[in-house]
């Protein structure tokens, strides 16, 4: 459960540093935002969580330091680039991150399947490298609601567009495998 109310807490949190400026000081809002991402580091086991959560709270503790936004507003900067780095690192020692999601389902993947999921995978790091450059350049020249518009909903919005692509290029190979 603890993992869930983080997990939605880490979700919101574009809407959460907005709203939470319009109110309290930047110090007060980086203060509650190390103690989320503290909790996401206690919550998860995963490394890539925990070294993000460990940038969140640098980045907060930054935030406080100088009562400035501008380090809030490079979080989803850092998730990218923590997700970026697995992702290309799962390429650079096989199997790929995709490919092993997809054996979880489908332990015997053929060739061809592998490269397939070797393909999204380099998509993938293709969106993150997209898309967080989308949020520096938000962070640091974008009005505070453009920030929390384009980190809170249209990177959501765009990831969903990626996973629901994919899912039918992925139904249109496995026919044309099936049927080659």
């Amino acid at each position: 459960m603890r993992v869930v109310l983080v997990s939605v807490l880490m979700l919101a949190y574009p809407g959460l540093v907005y709203f939470g400026l319009a109110r309290f000081e930047p110090r007060v809002i980086a203060l509650l935002l190390a103690a989320v991402a503290l909790l996401r580091a206690l919550a998860t086991r995963e490394r890539v969580w925990m070294v993000a959560a460990a940038g969140g709270i640098a980045l907060s503790l930054i935030a406080a330091a100088a009562n400035d936004a501008t380090a809030l507003k490079l979080y989803p900067v850092l998730v990218n680039a923590s997700l970026l780095v697995l992702f290309a690192a799962s390429l650079l020692h096989p199997p790929s991150l995709i490919e092993r999601l997809a054996r979880l389902q489908q332990p015997d993947l053929p060739p061809a399947a592998v490269a397939y999921t070797r393909r999204v995978t380099q998509v993938w790091c293709g969106f993150f490298v997209l898309n967080g450059s989308i949020a520096l350049y938000t962070a640091l020249y974008a009005s505070a609601a453009l920030w929390a518009l384009y980190n809170g909903l249209v990177a959501y919005l765009l990831m969903g567009v990626l996973f629901a692509g994919e899912w039918l290029v992925r139904r249109r190979v496995r026919g044309v495998v099936a049927h080659g």
